[in-house]
């Protein structure tokens, strides 16, 4: 019997791709994929109704200081001169801006964007102007020049996402690996040496902006978690925070976000501060962790850490050490006590209150609940066969730990 030429296509492989990119799509964050939705409708726009006059939205540094046209520093990061550039820059986009969602939040990012969009712009103007009018070699071309496209807030994205990751290295394209701290400007070189109308000081800019997010010279144009809880909870916003996409800011340790936010509500300027000069001893400045609980959960109670807790009793300790010693050594099968001598027995009795008293008080319990619990452990360690005397040595050389002074007596006993 013959097969049948024309069979059914497999239903399975074609559910596969569009089931697929729906599941890509599901997974970035709200204000990414908003990001990426706005630029290719823009785009669209553009190329069907023949729009192309970029020199009225891109960033021109002359417009901007001249008739004060500050609308292109926002218009120049939504459009796109190809179809290229925007699909370039999109794929960029999404990793970067997904992880950073990730960490700040939705609205926190969108934030960090305009902030870093504007200093941007302000960066690139200050260095047009210095070169133009400087009094060695005037130059103009960078006053005249349209720059365009969301390239020069990826390459802040860049800087601030590998400082907050804390890696070493970061590979070029898979190609070679290169420091942390000089990938952005590795990508710099790498775009202009490849790519033909590629804004040097765009990107360069966007760097620069990226490193003074990282040093902590904008703390004190970032506002407090208040803020962004105060935007979430507003009527406008509701229907966006409903989303599954969206992410709270939920208000958690800033130095997640700012390497160099040393307080959780702190809108205090960096420049007053101090950051700025701490985290310039490093060219790439690492996330700060915060202090964890000196209480492991795994290990319950009550220990004793090394220049620590002891450090706060060493000088309580130190006086009624050599007598502890004496006490154990005198107290050994070897040199038996003279329980008859009064000098002895009273020195024995002095000795165990004066220790009694220094181990209550350092375990920070009153004296009457440390005798109560001394008593109930020496009456454990008399009824397993040891001498009485030393049972109360032994406990209060070890604190109170019956498994430390089951130790001292076993070895006194060997």
């Amino acid at each position: 019997m013959r097969r049948a030429r024309n069979m059914r296509p497999n239903i399975v492989s074609e559910a596969g791709l569009p089931t697929r990119m729906s599941q890509w799509w599901e997974s970035i964050p709200f204000l990414t994929s908003a990001v990426v939705v706005v630029c290719g409708i823009i785009y669209l726009v553009c190329l069907l109704v023949g729009y192309d006059s970029f020199n009225e939205v891109c960033f021109l540094p002359s417009a901007v200081v001249s008739r004060f046209q500050v609308y292109r520093i926002y218009t120049s990061i939504l459009f796109h001169g190809s179809l290229l550039h925007v699909v370039f820059n999109m794929m960029a986009l999404v990793p970067l801006g997904s992880e950073l969602e990730r960490i700040m939040g939705s609205v926190r990012l969108l934030y960090v964007i305009i902030l870093v969009a504007t200093s941007n712009a302000i960066f690139h103007v200050l260095i047009a102007l210095l070169v133009a009018h400087n009094p060695l070699l005037t130059y103009d071309y960078l006053m005249n020049e349209c720059a365009i496209g969301f390239s020069g807030v990826l390459f802040s994205m860049i800087v601030i996402e590998t400082s907050l990751s804390g890696v070493q290295s970061r590979s070029v394209f898979g190609l070679f690996n290169v420091p942390a701290k000089w990938y952005a400007f590795f990508l710099l070189v790498v775009f202009q040496l490849l790519m033909q109308n590629v804004s040097l000081l765009g990107h360069l800019c966007g760097i620069l902006s990226g490193f003074a997010y990282t040093y902590g010279l904008f703390n004190f144009l970032i506002p407090g978690t208040s803020f962004y809880s105060s935007i979430e909870s507003s009527s406008w916003l509701s229907s966006c925070v409903r989303r599954p996409k969206f992410i709270v800011c939920t208000g958690g340790n800033p130095s997640g976000y700012i390497p160099t936010q040393t307080s959780q509500n702190s809108t205090t300027s960096g420049l007053l501060s101090g950051n700025i000069w701490r985290n310039l001893s490093s060219f790439m400045p690492q996330r700060e962790v915060s202090a964890q609980s000196t209480e492991d959960i795994r290990f319950p109670g009550r220990g004793r850490t090394l220049g620590a807790v002891q450090g706060q009793t060493a000088s309580h300790l130190h006086s009624d050490s050599n007598l502890q010693a004496r006490l154990l050594e005198d107290s050994s099968p070897n040199s038996p006590l003279d329980s008859s001598t009064p000098s002895n027995t009273q020195q024995l009795s002095e000795g165990r209150h004066s220790v009694d008293d220094v181990a209550t008080a350092a375990a920070g319990v009153p004296q009457n609940q440390g005798a109560v619990v001394s008593e109930e452990r020496i009456k454990k360690l008399v009824s397993m066969g040891f001498d009485r005397t030393q049972v109360e040595v032994a406990l209060a050389a070890a604190d109170g730990d019956l498994n430390v002074a089951v130790e001292i007596l076993m070895s006194q006993q060997g």
